[in-house]
């Protein structure tokens, strides 16, 4: 990098800011915030422990906000007081740090700028992630515990909390079907970008004979919905089958049928949960899942129309990324167009990067 091209990115990332300021509103913000607080000190707050919940949770991405936008204002001032100092002086070796940390100063900007994009009803909301493996066996099944994985362990790394809904471990290795719900602030707005079909070229380690294996896995993710979103479901719009739950628990596993699938009979929508011990605990974690799963598909429908898109080509059945690590290695989104050679960063849940990569480009 050099001078000219220092200059130019300082320009273009302080008009960036300036357009998230107008986006953002930091004054309303504060005004806001002040507001919450001035609630909280009521003696009455939590009385009601829902509406106090959700006032508690706006404050959080408010301050989330302020806090990033803040950070990169602060980052860009500094940034630019600093080199204009520098320049004056002809400070080479301050000029060449600047150069250096470039990237951390874009890397700021773009992070205030994917969460003023995440600013839509749904974006703060949990995730629900389901996924299963696709044709292929073993090797398919394998894959789809490594993707379960790379989710685990990115929720870990933002200090979000997992719940699992439902988990099915596959016949040799690897699993069959597993749902989850990953609860933090915008969960739901940055895995949203990873709905549909994910790739996977390897040599497999199930093949004596060492060949390359094409696996494939979908991953659907919805909104976990609040319970003011009223949601009809009719009795005569479903079937529910009970079974006995498989993998761990005992005995009790071989002795009742608690595990619960409910199938939604116009979409054709199968949700199943087997988590719990309460054949009643499962089937209103299943319900959870399929009203967030029909809230989904609705805003999928409403968004179709608005963008002159036909009914038949929502869904999930989209290849979004494949992830090869051999002959070479390399993860490429086909949205971003973006490929990524830290294969083993991001299925351990390095992530952030791939979906701020996709988020920009929506």
């Amino acid at each position: 990098m050099d001078n000219y091209e220092y200059t130019q990115l300082l320009k273009t990332l302080k008009q960036k800011l300036q357009n998230i300021e107008s986006i953002l509103d930091p004054s309303s913000i504060e005004t806001r915030l002040k507001q919450i607080e001035q609630k909280e000190q009521e003696p009455n707050f939590w009385n009601n422990q829902t509406e106090a919940t959700k006032i508690s949770k706006e404050k959080n991405i408010l301050l989330s906000k302020q806090n990033k936008f803040t950070k990169a204002s602060n980052m860009l001032e500094d940034a630019i007081e600093l080199y204009e100092m520098a320049t004056e002086e002809n400070d080479e070796e301050t000029i060449n740090t600047l150069f250096e940390e470039a990237i951390s100063l874009e890397e700021a900007i773009k992070k205030t700028e994917i969460e003023v994009m995440l600013s839509g009803a749904e974006d703060s909301n949990n995730a629900i992630v389901s996924i299963h493996p696709g044709a292929g066996g073993t090797e398919s099944c394998d894959w789809a515990s490594m993707l379960y994985r790379m989710y685990l362990r990115w929720a870990e790394r933002r200090g979000f909390k997992v719940e699992v809904l439902d988990y099915q471990t596959g016949d040799e290795a690897g699993i069959k079907d597993v749902s989850f719900i990953i609860s933090g602030i915008n969960a739901y707005g940055y895995l949203k970008v990873e709905n549909g079909i994910h790739r996977l070229v390897r040599i497999s380690p199930f093949d004596s004979n060492a060949k390359r294996h094409t696996s494939f896995a979908s991953v659907m993710v919805s909104p976990e919905i609040d319970d003011d979103i009223d949601i009809t479901i009719e009795d005569k719009d479903i079937r529910i089958d009970t079974y006995r739950a498989s993998g761990a628990g005992g005995q009790h596993v071989n002795k009742t049928e608690s595990a619960i699938r409910i199938t939604h009979l116009e979409t054709n929508i199968v949700v199943q949960c087997q988590n719990d011990r309460s054949q009643h605990k499962n089937k209103a974690s299943a319900m959870k899942m399929l009203k967030s799963r029909l809230y989904e598909l609705e805003l999928e429908k409403q968004l179709a129309e608005k963008n002159g898109i036909s009914k038949s080509e929502i869904g999930w059945g989209h290849q979004i990324r494949s992830y090869v690590m051999q002959p070479y290695q390399q993860i490429k989104d086909t949205r971003s167009g973006i490929g990524y050679s830290n294969v083993d960063a991001i299925l351990d849940g390095d992530l952030d990067k791939v979906l701020e990569d996709v988020l920009v480009t929506l």
